[in-house]
């Protein structure tokens, strides 16, 4: 079995571009039509560069390779970069290959991937989703107002419990969120004491809203000196 034909497919997600304004998705078929499907990280950059980069790659070293021999593929392309050391853009492309060539694998042996990696060990796995706007009807206006203005979910110590009770009845036991926002490309900072008190506040009301049902997550992004 040979891969024969790699394809591109930009997928457009409409406003408000929840999880992204698009997604960038390739497929490999081999020459005996079995087709495997793989997801490439897209952004910074425009799509139309990133499948430029996934069809340069495919040419130089996936069409013709064993779908069968994933560890040897990926040791070549990631090598191939920087003396073993590719930007992370190579690797997105690289990721979806492989993700394709596992698709094509389970395929081919009519077995879940996760057979072919060992055995299935969980029932189910735990997850927890950060504290994202809402983006339904029922949601308050100053949410859907603007698809990435996670920053105000973040520090409204009014707005941020409620959206938690949500996702506290969608099921989730974990919610992440950074209380000290927003982020800029000049931090680290010295943060103010308004904003300490706020972090504290948006914490507080978060914990007495979703009670002992829920674990809470602070995740931040580079904005605080170590000081």
């Amino acid at each position: 079995m040979k891969i024969a034909d790699i394809k591109t497919y930009v997928v457009a997600n409409p406003p408000p571009h929840r999880g992204g304004p698009y997604f960038i998705f390739l497929k490999l078929t081999t020459d005996d039509k079995v087709e495997g499907f793989g997801e490439v990280y897209g952004v910074p950059f425009h799509p139309n560069q990133v499948t430029r980069l996934i069809e340069d790659v495919g040419e130089r070293y996936v069409i013709g390779w064993d779908p069968f021999k994933i560890e040897r593929l990926w040791r070549i392309v990631y090598s191939s970069g920087y003396t073993q050391h590719p930007d992370l853009t190579l690797v997105g492309v690289l990721s979806g290959i492989e993700i394709a060539c596992w698709d094509i694998l389970g395929k081919a042996l009519d077995q879940p991937i996760y057979n072919l990696l060992g055995g299935q060990v969980h029932e189910k796995l735990r997850s927890y989703t950060y504290l994202y706007p809402a983006f339904d009807d029922s949601a308050p206006k100053s949410e859907t107002s603007d698809a990435m203005a996670i920053a105000d979910i973040f520090g409204d110590p009014e707005l941020a419990p409620k959206r938690a009770a949500q996702y506290v009845q969608q099921g989730f036991t974990a919610l992440k969120f950074d209380p000290v926002m927003p982020m800029s490309a000049f931090d680290p900072r010295q943060l103010s004491l308004e904003a300490l008190d706020n972090a504290e506040r948006v914490t507080k009301n978060l914990r007495e809203a979703v009670g002992s049902k829920c674990d809470l997550l602070i995740g931040t992004h580079g904005q605080m000196t170590t000081s």
